[in-house]
């Protein structure tokens, strides 16, 4: 791209958060327009900073989905970016510092650090941009948006749009932010062998990392509130197509809740996917029977001469910077990660869950008691008919388990270490994962099992144990 259009692009991105930080000065300092010292917080083009403020609201808003996200809005203040700042990749918190170090009005202490920023990061394009604009600074003031001739913004249009959108999205990470202790609604439960969990935002461009705080379960009733902490939130790309995966090839991003099933070496990897990568288990057994195909979705990073891509840039896979990443790699565990893929999260307080919790937990209990006392028949009401495992339907399977409670008889067995996640699109499902124990053992098998609301009634579609 023609270095003068990067630098004039700076000034878009650079005029726009300037916005969000000379309105949170205000608020910080209870200054309002025009009064006293806030007077010089007006300084040059306030019409402009309004214009591109309220350029990038309009598009945020036009492309965000209607229902609800929970999320609040807010001014980007200096005590709220300090908050914010440990959540955020170290890269595009130096970045904002950077916004935040123009909006005081210390241009030569911003062009410093943007100076070693993209030292840092020499392939970091939106760095390069404020890099840029602030080098034209040196020069002249930036008067206009777009303050190059035509032909050459049109030459470079789809990176320009394609840069906006990064920006857009980044900006609104910072100023739309999850209430205090809220978590995703789909997770009902965590057991603390989930040590970390993954929700991903396609709408935002936003990964969130929790640690789990559920201590271990001293009584059924102890894991029932999900104790999560927001320790992460990075910037990523989904598919060239966008999200909801149905067929190999198609460039989305599948829709659900998978786990992280392993950790590849990076150096068994193409350049393409950076410092390593975390698969998931796509097609997981609700894609499967939805009749989804494709395979090899990750969590990657990116390749050498990029530091993140577009907002929709891959083949299918979730994209972080390779910095990010290798947090994670040094973070999640693999079997015991949950990741949630949404098209847009919406965020509660965990006591909003508790009630359907309670309600998905009385039928867990009722198969729990079934299977306990070997009553077969019984046992079997649980069961869809659209039951599948590893190709095998209903009728295939079911001896099975005919066999095994016949050879054991009835014994009492105990649910531990639950995890209950819920996906709620055409269909209500749950994804149960826990420790099935016998009565005087210590040892037992992890199961998973996926529950669909039929006919207003809970049945198991799938069923098997995990190592």
């Amino acid at each position: 791209m023609n270095r003068r259009v990067v630098w004039t692009l700076g000034a878009v991105v650079v005029t726009a958060l300037l916005a969000v930080w000379i309105n949170g000065a205000r608020e910080d300092a209870g200054i309002t327009r025009g009064a006293g010292p806030g007077a010089s917080l007006d300084t040059a083009e306030p019409s402009l900073i309004n214009q591109a403020m309220a350029r990038v609201h309009d598009a945020a808003r036009s492309q965000l989905p209607a229902s609800p996200s929970g999320l609040e809005s807010n001014s980007l203040t200096p005590s709220r970016f300090d908050a914010v700042k440990p959540l955020l990749g170290q890269a595009e918190a130096r970045l904002i510092g950077i916004y935040q170090l123009i909006s005081q009005g210390q241009h030569r202490e911003a062009l410093a650090q943007a100076d070693q920023l993209v030292k840092d990061h020499p392939n970091f394009q939106l760095a390069h941009l404020v890099h840029g604009d602030l080098l034209s600074l040196q020069a002249r003031p930036v008067r206009q948006l777009g303050d190059v001739p035509d032909t050459k913004a049109l030459a470079a249009s789809q990176q320009l749009s394609t840069l906006r959108e990064e920006s857009r999205r980044r900006l609104l990470a910072l100023t739309e932010r999850p209430p205090e202790g809220s978590i995703p609604t789909q997770f009902l439960t965590l057991a603390p062998q989930s040590r970390h969990a993954i929700a991903i935002d396609a709408s935002r461009s936003r990964l969130y990392l929790f640690e789990n705080l559920n201590p271990a379960r001293s009584s059924p009733a102890a894991d029932r509130e999900p104790k999560l902490k927001l320790v992460g939130d990075f910037y990523i790309s989904v598919g060239l197509s966008g999200i909801e995966k149905s067929v190999e090839g198609d460039k989305r991003t599948p829709l659900g809740v998978y786990y992280i099933t392993s950790t590849l070496n990076p150096a068994d990897l193409p350049d393409l996917y950076g410092v390593g990568a975390l698969p998931i288990n796509y097609p997981n057994p609700l894609d499967v029977q939805r009749g989804k195909t494709g395979s090899g979705i990750w969590l990657h990073g990116t390749p050498s001469d990029q530091f993140v891509r577009a907002p929709q840039a891959s083949d299918g896979c979730v994209v972080l910077s390779n910095p990010d990443l290798e947090r994670l790699l040094r973070t999640v565990q693999i079997r015991t990660t949950p990741v949630v893929i949404a098209p847009q999260l919406q965020w509660v307080q965990p006591d909003a869950l508790s009630k359907d919790l309670e309600q998905f937990e009385s039928v867990l209990e009722a198969w729990r008691r079934s299977r306990s006392d070997g009553n077969l028949a019984e046992l079997k009401g649980f069961y869809s008919s659209r039951f599948s495992n590893q190709g095998r339907d209903l009728a295939q399977w079911w001896p099975r388990v005919e066999s095994e409670l016949r050879s054991t008889g009835p014994r009492e067995l105990a649910i531990k270490d639950l995890s209950v996640l819920r996906w709620n699109d055409t269909d209500d499902t749950r994804v149960v994962t826990f420790g099935e124990v016998a009565a005087g053992q210590t040892r037992g098998v992890t199961k998973r099992q996926y529950w669909i609301r039929e006919n207003n009634r809970w049945t198991i579609f799938f069923e098997g144990t995990i190592g």
